[in-house]
């Protein structure tokens, strides 16, 4: 065989070698892509995402539009070609696969977080709404749960509503730990509650919980230290003078708290927020109104922008990674409230864009 074809050969076979080991190698790596948009003024699979009983609600205009971040499972087998490919694209984005999938949890406790997150964004967006249109919003202390072989196991559990504590009332879960700490190891302590079915039943009726039952718990020695616990967590919980549901399945995390909370005052409140404009957004919203960052931001502007979306809610914390990469026809706003958001609104309805508070302007 002459030289000059042997050579070839060789690096022909090099080549498909090569090729071979950037299709069978995994790289421990997970990509992230532009997901799904959601308008929280309409409908998904049939249903209102927004459903409100007991409530007069109005019709709204426009989109209001929560957005969402594309991820590969916990079990794919990313390959070196396709790591490389989203390396150089600009709608995709390859991270580390420990970044989604953590090495000291397991993908069902990933997803569990996820569905635990985006049910408590759900209760934080109802208690903003509902407060931010000065409508009372009902709290209590409740059992979030029963340690397993705790004092409290058996006797106390998740979702029971905590009145009293020795005959004194707790307001706050801070209320309640402070009260058994006062008691020494081995004592008893009085807990007044409202058992959880009760609690459930009341709240759908659009109630606040009633009557209470005394349990009785002997306390025990907190390991490594001498302080008296019963073996709970508590937390608190809140009730609303309607029923509000929100129904969006296959979606995780706190990142539509912002868009829930917005779609919520619109329905609630005559007129329409958006002024018919397509409007995206994202951000952790807290029952005090405040706008928190979150992940996959660039990944949110591009999804909203395909879907046609022409302003982008952005929190503040998420201004300077999002101005780095903005689809063209898109304007991010700079928010840090909701009422930021509502005022934000309020001069997109007006036509007054050029006040709009945008990344990049101090």
């Amino acid at each position: 065989m002459p030289r000059r074809t042997a050579t070839m050969l060789a690096s022909l076979l090099t080549l498909i070698a090569l090729l071979c080991a950037g299709l069978l190698i995994p790289v421990p790596y997970a990509e992230m892509s532009p997901g799904p948009t959601y308008n929280t003024l309409g409908e998904h699979r049939g249903e209102e995402v927004l459903q409100i009983k007991g409530r007069k609600t109005y019709e709204a205009d426009g989109h209001l539009n929560m957005t969402t971040v594309r991820v590969t499972g916990s079990d794919y087998k990313m390959n070196l070609f396709e790591a490389v490919h989203g390396w150089l694209s600009d709608d995709d984005i390859v991270v580390p696969h420990e970044t989604l999938y953590p090495d000291d949890k397991t993908a069902e406790e990933v997803s569990q977080e996820n569905a635990e997150e985006f049910s408590l964004s759900q209760e934080s967006a109802k208690v903003a709404a509902l407060r931010h249109l000065k409508i009372p919003v009902g709290s209590h202390v409740v059992v979030g749960a029963v340690r397993k072989d705790g004092a409290a196991q058996g006797k106390l559990h998740a979702g029971d509503v905590i009145k009293q504590v020795d005959g004194k009332p707790v307001d706050d879960p801070e209320d309640v730990r402070k009260l058994v700490t006062e008691h020494r190891p081995g004592e008893r302590v009085v807990f007044s509650v409202v058992p959880a079915k009760q609690a459930e039943k009341a709240e759908k009726a659009g109630k606040e919980p009633g009557e209470t039952v005394p349990v009785t718990i002997t306390t025990r020695k907190q390991p490594g230290e001498d302080r008296a616990v019963v073996g709970i967590e508590t937390a608190l919980d809140y009730s609303f003078p309607f029923q509000i549901d929100i129904k969006l399945a296959d979606v995780g995390g706190p990142s539509a708290g912002l868009m829930f909370t917005l779609g919520l005052i619109d329905r609630l409140t005559p007129g329409n927020l958006t002024g018919g404009k397509f409007i995206a957004g994202t951000g952790t919203i807290d029952e005090q109104g405040e706008v928190g960052p979150i992940g996959g931001i660039a990944m949110k502007t591009i999804g909203a922008r395909e879907k046609g979306a022409e302003y982008f809610l952005t929190p503040e914390d998420n201004c300077a990674t999002a101005s780095e990469h903005v689809p063209g026809g898109l304007t991010l706003v700079k928010v840090s409230t909701l009422d930021d958001a509502v005022d934000a609104l309020e001069d997109i309805r007006a036509g007054r864009t050029s006040e709009l508070p945008s990344c990049g302007k101090s």
